[in-house]
């Protein structure tokens, strides 16, 4: 019979887990000694190397092309190819992009084990990608200063390519993609000023973000989509609390020097209503076991807490004092938390 694979604290936790059994009589001392015999825990965690390996390899990839555009050499070479028309760029990029995505898909389903080496084919597939809409919208470029439309180009074509190659790497992007428009395209159609139907960025993004985790749970009721609804979740709670956050911070001003003028607790209302979404995210996610939005509530609810201290109280509060409230806080939080942990842990025995 093939062990399980157990890391150190997973086996720690199965073998407590078999002793409890055994004192209550719930398991023989026969069947305690087969479940025992039943997993082995892992030595080096070689996934782990894997992915920050790949990771690194990716960093210095960038950090080595850098350093090869600043020799001089180089310089000089690169200055014959200026004239390169930028239609000739967008196409070779496009070419390479998707001979990367041929290969990554290639790779994936021959060597389905190389999670980490298949994405990171697939992520230089992506930037070549953002190269080749890049240039095309130099080579298109009519001096309209409408450049949001290369954003919303690239939203459908991440999303057809993560559709295509089940990549929830490539679908991430489609979603950054998709702020990057939402953001552009109403800053354009305002001009640039500071408002949009009287909504400063971080406003705007608070409606982006709720919509989009909104969309999380339409898109579940879609066979292509669903393998995209967690992300799409994830990145729905991101936009909306860290939008939120700023929102509590700089309120719905659309300018640093009007924002300047006026006094920080002028803007707790914003702080208010952050801290209830915060909470009512956590009570969410304790009610429904959604831990997505338990998560996000918990760190986003001490987030704005401490943010709200740093704004009201640094100043006038003693330093000691201030990190031995923060040390008592997180203890208890702690305790807190293993209580509860050790609760859900019994219950399920």
């Amino acid at each position: 019979m093939k062990k399980l694979n157990l890391d150190k604290q997973e086996a720690e936790f199965l073998a407590k887990t078999i002793d409890h059994w055994l004192e209550q009589g719930q398991i023989t001392k026969e069947t305690a000694e087969t479940l025992q015999n039943s997993y082995e825990v892992k030595g080096f965690d070689w996934r782990r190397l894997a992915q920050y390996s790949f990771w690194i390899a990716l960093v210095c990839g960038v950090i080595a092309i850098a350093s090869l555009i600043i020799d001089d050499a180089v310089i000089r070479w690169l200055k014959k190819l200026y004239n390169t028309p930028d239609i000739v760029i967008s196409i070779i990029s496009g070419l390479l992009a998707a001979w990367l995505f041929y290969r990554g898909q290639h790779l994936k389903k021959h060597h389905p084990q190389k999670i980490f080496s298949n994405e990171a084919v697939i992520f230089l597939g992506v930037l070549f990608t953002a190269s080749c809409i890049a240039y095309l919208g130099k080579a298109l470029d009519n001096g309209s200063g409408h450049f949001s439309i290369l954003f919303l180009l690239s939203v459908f074509v991440y999303g057809f390519l993560a559709i295509q190659f089940n990549s929830k790497l490539i679908w991430a992007f489609a979603l950054i993609s998709l702020g990057s428009w939402f953001g552009t395209e109403t800053g354009y159609q305002t001009d640039w000023s500071h408002y949009f139907l009287g909504m400063n960025y971080p406003l705007r993004f608070t409606c982006f973000g709720a919509l989009l985790v909104v969309s999380s749970f339409l898109i579940r009721k879609v066979n292509r989509l669903e393998p995209f609804k967690t992300l799409t979740y994830v990145m729905g709670m991101l936009y909306l609390l860290l939008s939120l956050w700023l929102l509590s911070i700089f309120g719905n001003f659309g300018s640093i020097e009007d924002w300047l003028k006026i006094k920080q607790s002028h803007l707790f209302y914003w702080g208010i209503l952050s801290a209830l979404i915060a909470i009512a995210c956590t009570l969410y996610g304790l009610k429904y076991k959604d831990t997505i939005a338990r998560e996000f509530g918990i760190t986003f609810l001490l987030i704005n807490l401490y943010t709200r201290y740093f704004e009201y109280f640094w100043d006038n509060t003693n330093k000691t004092l201030f990190f031995a409230i923060l040390a008592i806080s997180f203890w208890l939080i702690g305790r807190k938390a293993e209580k509860i942990w050790s609760l859900d842990s019994l219950k399920k025995l």
